[in-house]
């Protein structure tokens, strides 16, 4: 007896989705391309909402800056939902793991009172900074246009939320769980002079009505100028227990790193599409980065007795990182 095996090539009927062939032709599409390509909504609203009467719900003019096509500012790291989930749970691992030596061996407990003192005053207090930063992006996903831009906002905003939880955890392993550090923090927040700045500048974003604008506000400025200085004070700050800050702050180190390759992407696509959305996008990138300048002085001032010096070197950094986007500051 012989068996004979044979094998049949079908071809499919098409390759992709038709959103997708619209644009390409029907060949095969990346899982990015298909769950990112043109899916915004454009058509059959009911009506113009009450409380914006003058926009559509998704309007291209709810921003100063123009495109013809808002879906070329793409996500270099094409993260979509499952991606992005898979990149974070492997981040997490890694926080989880950070948390479980620094607690086995009570590492926290063993710094000295100034560097307790200075997590209590410097890095606490961020987890509002980092709730501000949700929202943000969180109004930029719902104000904005174009899933290519919307959707990553809204893993950014997912991202600054965790970042507030493990800031969060910092704390309740300084008190014992007890929570009495991060009501401490909140006051620290509230009142201490050195986040007044900070604060003001955080809360003058929420009423800012152009999504683009808050976009460039939050990505470049607060991202580029306060947290970027804000967890680089460990080496001065937090003495003894740079080492310790360091390990459970890990996690904001590879996402500023990853974050700034995505906003960067889209700052330099959105500004090179015209001389106009080049001239806007640099001038917002200078009132903001110059009002983060500004609002960090008090902080880098009263951590680490520099009179300000830490917040110009983040300000002079952000500014050559915008000159690599094109813009003009």
């Amino acid at each position: 007896m012989t068996v004979q095996i044979k094998t049949l090539d079908y071809e499919p009927k098409r390759h992709t989705f038709g959103h997708i062939a619209r644009r390409f032709g029907d060949k095969p599409a990346s899982r990015y391309q298909e769950a990112t390509l043109d899916v915004q909504a454009t058509a059959n609203f009911h009506y113009k909402p009450l409380y914006e009467p003058e926009f559509w719900q998704y309007d291209q003019n709810k921003t100063a800056v123009k495109m013809a096509d808002w879906y070329k500012p793409l996500d270099p790291r094409q993260y979509y939902y499952a991606t992005y989930n898979i990149a974070r749970a492997n981040m997490n691992q890694a926080v989880e793991r950070s948390f479980a030596f620094v607690e086995e061996r009570g590492l926290l407990d063993k710094l000295a009172a100034a560097a307790r003192a200075n997590l209590q005053r410097g890095l606490l207090p961020l987890r509002h900074l980092h709730w501000g930063a949700n929202m943000n992006m969180t109004e930029i996903c719902q104000r904005g246009y174009g899933t290519a831009v919307t959707a990553p906002c809204i893993f950014s905003s997912g991202d600054h939320l965790g970042m507030a939880q493990i800031v969060s955890r910092i704390g309740l392993a300084l008190d014992g769980q007890t929570g009495a550090s991060l009501d401490a923090a909140k006051a620290v927040w509230m009142t201490d002079p050195a986040w007044q700045g900070v604060r003001k500048l955080i809360e003058d974003t929420f009423v800012e009505r152009d999504w683009f604008q808050l976009y460039v506000a939050q990505t470049l400025a607060v991202n580029g100028v306060i947290f970027d200085l804000a967890y680089k004070l460990s080496d001065a700050a937090w003495a003894d227990g740079a080492t310790t800050v360091a390990m459970l702050t890990e996690f904001m180190s590879d996402w500023r790193a990853e974050e700034s390759r995505w906003s960067d992407s889209v700052i330099k696509t959105v500004a090179a599409e015209s001389p106009d959305n080049k001239a806007l996008t640099s001038r917002w990138a200078k009132h903001w980065i110059d009002r983060a300048v500004e609002a960090a002085k008090p902080l880098s001032a009263a951590l680490l007795g520099d009179n300000g010096a830490a917040a110009e070197a983040a300000g002079e950094a952000t500014r050559a990182r915008a000159a690599t986007l094109g813009l003009t500051l």
